[in-house]
């Protein structure tokens, strides 16, 4: 299929319409058919369950053309679960797991043109979301919801690459501790924007946020997990039940063990350790994996030895193995690479 007329190499993290999305309805207790349709636009009543209470749920994942001219998704087995387990959390119908495969599948044939050719550092974002969309005034779910998936190609989630980034620990709570940081629901994403606009404001490119309890372990930022790497090359993510269970993140760890023979654990950080740690990086579908440089602390700063110009080295090679696994230039584990 010939490919839209885009400068690929220059996309950023944004949105741009493309020729289809996946539609389908919650009504009178089940799902309708679905499909595909060229209608952008979404429209509902002003007393909506998502417009009125927030309650709505979402994915990010991306599709890619390999080394071998192939367009393939990475692990949507693992998001169809993610979103299963947010929609029961806000008391939201399931969209079958099967169904939502397939909707992928689906949606990302129907646009094909949009996905980015393999060697241009772009992908196409998919992007399933489902939300409450009958009246609802009383707090109390709503009866109705849409579930539908739309895709756009992107470039880097972050301005310039690789280039590694300087955080500020926040002074605000991203979840409480049984909240619904676990979940991928559009509230706790509300619950980060004025912090994350007030960092940017302040120079930095994003926040690390602490656990609300006690204000001393490492949760996670506005829209990624921290892995961090310990000077005996000991691969480290933080283990919280506030944060969201990132796919990327499981995916570098099952990289750094089976790949590069590297030990690595989840387990509960606490801050005072960060300045003694040889890397650290942002992860998560967006960015996939993105180096921190610096990190400030209302007057501490924590410099890594990985500094301000470069990847750190193992950093790099997680990054390296993940891309190659993605892009097909590196043999995948079963069930990762799944063809459109």
């Amino acid at each position: 299929m010939e490919k839209k007329n885009i400068d690929w190499g220059s996309l950023g993290f944004g949105y741009q319409t493309t020729d289809y999305r996946y539609v389908a309805n919650f009504k009178n207790g089940a799902w309708d058919e679905g499909g595909l349709t060229t209608d952008s636009n979404i429209v509902m009543n002003e007393c909506a369950g998502v417009l009125q209470y927030a309650q709505t749920v979402f994915e990010g994942m991306k599709a890619y053309t390999t080394e071998d001219g192939r367009t393939v998704v990475f692990r949507p087995d693992l998001n169809a679960e993610r979103m299963e387990n947010s929609a029961r959390r806000l008391e939201m119908p399931v969209f079958p797991k099967e169904r939502f495969l397939e909707a992928v599948k689906e949606t990302v044939r129907a646009n094909e043109a949009w996905v980015p050719p393999y060697g241009t550092g772009a992908s196409l974002y998919i992007r399933p979301y489902m939300f409450g969309s009958s009246p609802v005034i009383g707090v109390k779910p709503a009866e109705e919801y849409q579930f539908r998936i739309l895709v756009t190609p992107v470039g880097p989630y972050f301005k310039g690459g690789i280039k590694p980034l300087t955080l500020k620990v926040s002074d605000f709570d991203r979840a409480a501790p049984h909240g619904t940081g676990h979940i991928k629901a559009g509230l706790n994403y509300a619950m980060s924007l004025h912090a994350i606009v007030t960092a940017h404001e302040e120079g930095y490119d994003e926040n690390m946020y602490l656990d609300a309890g006690t204000r001393t372990f490492v949760e996670e930022t506005g829209g990624a997990n921290f892995l961090f790497v310990t000077k005996d090359g000991t691969v480290v993510t933080p283990k919280s039940n506030s944060i969201l269970p990132s796919i990327t993140r499981r995916s570098l760890i099952y990289v750094a063990q089976h790949y590069l023979g590297l030990k690595a654990e989840e387990r509960e950080i606490p801050f005072e350790e960060v300045k003694d740690m040889a890397e650290c990086g942002l992860c998560g579908t967006a960015a996939v994996i993105s180096p921190v440089g610096r990190i400030d602390n209302h007057g501490e700063t924590i410099l890594f030895p990985s500094g301000m110009t470069e990847m750190g080295p193992i950093t790099k090679k997680l990054y390296e193995t993940l891309t190659g696994i993605q892009m097909g230039r590196i043999e995948a584990p079963e069930g990762w690479i799944v063809e459109v």
